[in-house]
This record gives C-alpha cells, sequence and structure tokens, in this order.
C-alpha cells in the first residue's frame, strides 16, 4: 500500500532545512590566510626614481607617481617558489588613460616565468581593465582582462596571487577571477623550479594600454599617483640559484584546501566570468583555432 505524501508544511520545512544546508556549504569556502600588513621597508625596495615615490605613516602607505619625465617602481628584497602575495591598492583616479599600475611576479632569465596583475588606466568615466597573464619557460600569450564590480580608485582593495603547485589563483579581495591548473601532464610548463621576485610599477604605456593605444596620455592630468599598503609576502623564500623549494605538506598553502577551488569559489568565479570578463585567451579562436590544452583545466571558461 503506497504510503500518503507528506503535509505540505513538511515540504516547507525540508525545503528550509536544505536551503540552510545550501548556505553552510556555500560559506564554507577557505580564503587565503588573512594577509599580514607591515610597513614598505619590511619586504620592498625602490628600483628606479626613487624620487617619485612618496612615504606617509611611517612608510606603512606609499605612492608612486608618473610625471611626463618618468614613472617608477619597487621590488621584494627576497625571491619567493610558492606562497601567498598580497597587496592593497588604490588606483590612479580620474583621467588614467595610458597609464599602466603592475603588480606581478617574475622569474630573472630568457626563458622566464611570470604571474601578472596590469591595471590598464581609463577614460574618465569608464571603468579600469584588470588585465592578467600567466608566463611558464618565456611563453606568455595567456591573457584575460576584466571589469571590476567596483571603482578602485574610490579606496584601497586587495588584489593577491596564491601559488602552488597546484593552481596559481588571481583573488580580488577574496574573490577568485582566474585560476591556472597545473596541466604538466598535459605538456604545459608550469612555474615550479624558477624563484621569483615581486614588482609593481606606474609607468606610461600609451602605445597600447588603453583601447589598443588609441588612447593617449593627456600629460595635463599629470602628476599621476596610485597608493599601495599592505605589503604581505608569505612565501618560501629561496636563493636565485635554487631549483626547488621543498614546502610540500609543510606550508599552509601546501594544503589539501588549497590544491582546488572549493564550491563557493566557483561560483564566485564563474560569476566574475559571466558579468565582468571582456577577454579570454580560452576563446578566442581567431588567435588559438584549438583550445589550448591548459584551458579544458582551468574550468573558467
Amino acid at each position: 500500500m503506497a504510503s500518503s505524501p507528506p503535509p505540505f508544511s513538511c515540504f516547507i520545512c525540508l525545503l528550509w532545512l536544505s536551503m540552510i544546508s545550501l548556505a553552510i556549504v556555500s560559506t564554507n569556502a577557505t580564503p587565503p590566510r588573512k594577509p599580514i600588513d607591515v610597513p614598505f621597508s619590511k619586504n620592498y625596495v625602490p628600483t628606479w626614481a626613487y624620487d617619485h615615490i612618496r612615504y606617509f605613516n611611517g612608510g606603512n602607505e606609499i605612492q608612486l607617481v608618473l610625471d611626463k619625465s618618468t614613472g617608477t617602481g619597487f621590488q621584494s628584497k627576497g625571491s619567493y617558489l610558492f606562497g601567498h602575495f598580497s597587496m592593497q591598492i588604490k588606483l590612479v583616479p580620474g583621467d588614467s588613460a595610458g597609464t599602466v599600475t603592475a603588480f606581478y611576479l617574475s622569474s630573472q632569465n630568457s626563458e622566464h616565468d611570470e604571474i601578472d596583475f596590469e591595471f590598464l588606466g581609463n577614460r574618465t568615466g569608464q571603468p579600469y581593465i584588470v588585465q592578467t597573464n600567466v608566463f611558464t619557460g618565456g611563453k606568455g600569450d595567456r591573457e584575460q582582462r576584466h571589469y571590476l564590480w567596483f571603482d578602485p580608485t574610490k579606496d584601497y582593495h586587495s588584489y593577491s596571487i596564491l601559488w602552488n603547485m597546484y593552481q596559481i589563483v588571481f583573488f580580488v579581495d577574496d574573490v577568485p577571477i582566474r585560476m591556472f591548473k597545473n596541466s604538466k601532464e598535459l605538456g604545459v610548463r608550469y612555474p615550479f623550479n624558477q624563484p621569483m621576485k615581486l614588482y609593481s610599477s606606474l609607468w606610461n604605456a600609451d602605445d597600447w594600454a588603453t583601447r589598443g593605444g588609441l588612447e593617449k596620455t593627456d600629460w595635463s592630468k599629470a602628476p599621476f599617483v596610485a597608493s599601495y599598503r599592505g605589503f604581505h609576502i608569505d612565501g618560501c623564500e629561496a636563493s636565485v640559484e635554487a631549483k626547488f623549494c621543498a614546502t610540500q605538506g609543510m606550508r599552509w598553502w601546501d594544503q589539501k584546501d588549497f590544491q582546488d577551488l572549493d564550491g563557493w569559489q566557483y561560483r564566485r568565479l564563474l560569476w566574475v566570468h559571466s558579468k565582468y570578463t571582456i577577454y579570454n585567451y580560452c576563446t578566442d579562436r581567431s588567435r588559438y583555432p584549438a583550445l589550448p590544452p591548459e584551458c579544458h583545466k582551468d574550468r573558467d571558461i
């Protein structure tokens, strides 16, 4: 004899319990460890145009200044293999067309590895573009471009890179906007044996940065100023001769929670890509008629 269906109110109860369960799962993401704010001089040194770097609050905040004579930049004191690297940046406000603010890791040889954030300036009223790229063994051409869901010139926001043996993830305020999985089994090189320094710079790139170089830098708006604070580095420091940093299983970023994104993070990644992506090399069939092999694993196309 078939049992009677439960009362309608029980369906509501079950639905309510299911929603609670989903909510618990959806908020169970494992974000990278919270960055520790430190003074600029703890982890970084200027690299060029020292007089175009301004220091505030005991070196806990700096500004990079770009004028018609020069831009400027800085680099980390150490070189690193794997870790979590974060910077709080307030980008150049107003008419910043032609300018680029960059935050990236890079090794130092011809077949270099590189992990890039580049913030491409805009004409007043147009949104900033965040370009990311990954170079492995000297090969790049893996650009993605996104708009942001906020005005990055109004306040500080966190831009961070998680890099381990399994994946590279670009985060904006703990929201993943891009991942690059280790696809060595597909014949794709992955950064694992070349120590990298961190760099940041503010410079003029009006030959390509804004609308492919159509929008030129308006020097009447100079000086252009980008502000920084945070200066967080939590990585495995290595000498430039080091081939490998044996941290597997010993550092928090090596643990299982950080070998892939979890469900909540994947949903946020897909949200970013559905609403804010304006270019993804993985979907550029005119440039890549065959899907690049790593795009099969990245799961963000």
